[in-house]
């Protein structure tokens, strides 16, 4: 099996192959291209997206500065925006639902790096994804790890790191992150 199905599977890979690099520089080119465009350069921007995303979703905003390892582990289903700084480590998949809103300087982290030292300094680890649900606020500064999901209508506050699931329509804040009251509908 290739070191990218591993990847793919949730199961221990090297990330130095060739082929992983060689898409994770095919990534930060898109990025460092999307970055450098004019505001004024929609069409271009939107276009990029579309080829660096494993799917873009409905006319969604991702304000620069953008960053991502891979691209193609990224789905969103629907319209997302998303505030300046943000930064997808995406080896597993991170999908975001429809109406998501997300803060400056927030960060989604998938891979998974082996406690014990010698097992890590072998350059092996593995990903699991995060699964944001429909009509999510997330704040400034908020910190998702691996094997997390955020249900639908949830608001993080911002500055929290999340770290276990969080249910739908609540409100959740902290470091970790904890439940702290429920959006009454």
């Amino acid at each position: 099996m290739q070191e990218r199905e591993k990847m793919l599977n949730g199961e221990c890979y090297n990330p130095n192959c060739d082929e992983l690099v060689a898409d994770r520089l095919n990534a930060k080119k898109l990025c460092m291209q999307y970055n450098s465009l004019s505001p004024f350069q929609q069409e271009e921007k939107k276009e990029i997206l579309i080829s660096l995303l494993g799917n873009y979703g409905r006319d969604s905003v991702i304000e620069p500065n953008f960053f991502c390892d891979y691209g193609y582990n990224i789905e969103f289903d629907g319209f997302v925006y998303i505030n300046h700084n943000s930064v997808f480590l995406d080896c597993a998949k991170i999908k975001v639902g429809d109406n998501t809103f997300i803060g400056p300087n927030c960060g989604f982290y998938t891979a998974i790096h082996p406690l014990k030292a010698e097992e890590r300094n072998k350059g092996i680890e593995s990903a699991k994804p995060i699964t944001i649900g429909k009509n999510v606020w997330i704040g400034g500064g908020v910190t998702i790890l691996p094997d997390v999901t955020i249900g639908n209508g949830a608001v993080i506050g911002a500055g929290s790191v999340v770290t276990k699931d969080i249910p739908s329509n609540v409100v959740a804040v902290g470091n970790p992150c904890k439940v702290i009251k429920k959006i009454e509908q």
